[in-house]
């Protein structure tokens, strides 16, 4: 009686392994590519791979031979860690959570940044790379400190001597990488004024592709935003930093063939927005402190209290249903000089609602292209700017980033007239056949490989299918 339990125990278990195996296959066949990396250069524009006379030659060799967007329009605000937080998720920030680079709390505006992966409210790729089986390797994203990732370094590095990143995962990876990628790294080599970084995080990237071959590699790098904020759009700086980050991407094109996987991998480059030359600062707090709405000391009585995003301001009331305080503020814009309206206009709560911005804020402010708007409650109200900033409402071309895919699955030749950040996650989602559903994002026809003589692909190559309008 017992054998015959047995056998049939173990035809059960035989039945079900060949299932799982059989599903497991059918998943594989599916996947238009084993490998996606995906790296994010910061302060990305368009142009740099567009424009030859640009330093940056594999990412135009990439964009000759692979699929190719003319622009993408990026969230409000136009700042890293909500823009690559709608890129992971395919969500924008309303739906996400993750509102600006810094956290503003019932205490007023913080330097607290969003740092851990908890903060983010809807499914990112990680967490469905990881429910799928698959593995994953993370290098400088934002926002991914205890992310369910294999191999991840996060963005999160500290100057305090021995351990400038203690969020490493596994523990011991990060001496591993150190032994084995980078030799010993210190802050110096790992901050945002020296173009060692850009190296060292592609070194990083490039010797967790080739020991460990992970499914899905996140990787962002840093310099070129730091150079444009520097000097602006144009500048030497500007040219070194995007030839540092070309270089970068070689290393990682180095490394996928060096782990032979460089016929089933798909490499995804894009960025988190574009860049504007500054020439005037605007600063909304001065006049709300000279009201008595928000003092200009520690900040800790306040009715009123604009957030800065660099190219853009989000107006917060202590009291949420503070309407009263909210019709002064507004008075209080509609009666400045002309001189000064003319620099920005608000938008208001149904417009941020349209493009997905923070539910708290009551308004925000959006300058025209060229005034940057400083949280500063002290001080003139409009004063000179300099040097570059994002930020901005996505409403003009020069804060537009961009995305060239090439390798496995990618149509080569496809060109998007204009595509958004959040649908970047549905595009990875489909090579690596993923159960992912992104909340805003849209799989756009042409960029991944359709059969021969399909009409719809020989439309987007011809530049004839159009991108979603950019208020949708």
């Amino acid at each position: 009686m017992k054998s015959k339990l047995f056998a049939v125990l173990s035809s059960l278990l035989l039945s079900s392994l060949a299932s799982d195996s059989k599903a497991q296959n059918s998943n594989n066949e599916k996947r238009l590519a084993r490998y996606v990396v995906l790296i994010s250069i910061d302060g990305l524009r368009p142009e740099f791979y567009l424009d030859q006379s640009w330093p940056a030659p594999n990412l135009q060799y990439l964009k000759n031979n692979g699929a190719h967007a003319k622009g993408v329009r990026g969230v409000f605000p136009t700042v890293t860690y909500p823009s690559h937080t709608t890129v992971i998720t395919g969500a924008f920030p309303a739906k996400h959570g993750i509102y600006y680079n810094t956290i503003f709390s019932d205490s007023g505006s913080t330097n607290t940044w969003y740092r851990e992966a908890e903060l983010i409210k809807t499914p990112t790729l990680w967490d469905v790379v990881k429910t799928a089986g698959l593995t994953s390797a993370c290098i400088s994203w934002p926002v991914s400190v205890g992310a369910p990732v294999d191999y991840n370094v996060p963005e999160a590095w500290v100057n305090n001597g021995n351990s400038i990143n203690p969020h490493v995962t596994p523990a011991g990876l990060f001496e591993e990488i150190q032994q084995e990628a980078t030799g010993k790294l210190t802050y110096d080599k790992m901050n945002l004024n020296n173009l060692a970084i850009d190296e060292n995080l592609s070194r990083i990237a490039s010797y967790l592709i080739k020991k460990y071959k992970p499914n899905f590699t996140t990787l962002h790098i840093v310099c070129v935003d730091h150079a444009e904020h520097s000097v602006g759009r144009e500048g030497e700086e500007v040219k070194k930093a995007l030839a540092s980050a070309d270089h970068a991407v070689s290393n990682i094109l180095e490394a996928i063939t060096a782990a032979g996987i460089k016929d089933s991998t798909a490499i995804i480059i894009t960025g988190d927005h574009g860049f504007v030359d500054v020439n005037t600062s605007f600063s909304p707090n001065v006049l709300l402190a000279q009201r008595g709405l928000m003092s200009t000391g520690a900040r800790g009585e306040w009715k009123a209290m604009f957030h800065s995003a660099g190219g853009s301001a989000f107006l917060h009331l202590k009291n949420r249903n503070d309407q009263r305080t909210l019709a002064a503020v507004k008075n209080m814009l509609d009666s400045l000089p002309a001189s000064v309206k003319k620099l920005f206009r608000i938008v208001e709560r149904a417009e941020l609602d349209k493009i997905g911005a923070d539910p708290n804020a009551a308004l925000a402010i959006a300058p025209v292209e060229g005034v940057s708007v400083s949280g500063s409650a002290g001080g003139e109200l409009v004063r000179a700017g300099r040097g570059g900033t994002h930020g901005y409402f996505p409403e003009f071309s020069n804060i537009e980033t961009g995305f060239v895919a090439f390798g496995a699955g990618i149509n080569n030749g496809a060109v998007v007239p204009k595509m958004g950040l959040e649908d970047i996650a549905p595009v990875i989602a489909r090579l690596l056949a993923l159960p992912f559903k992104a909340p805003d994002g849209i799989l756009l026809p042409g960029i991944i490989k359709q059969p021969q003589g399909n009409r719809e692909q020989r439309a987007v190559i011809n530049g004839n299918i159009n991108a979603r309008p950019a208020d949708q």
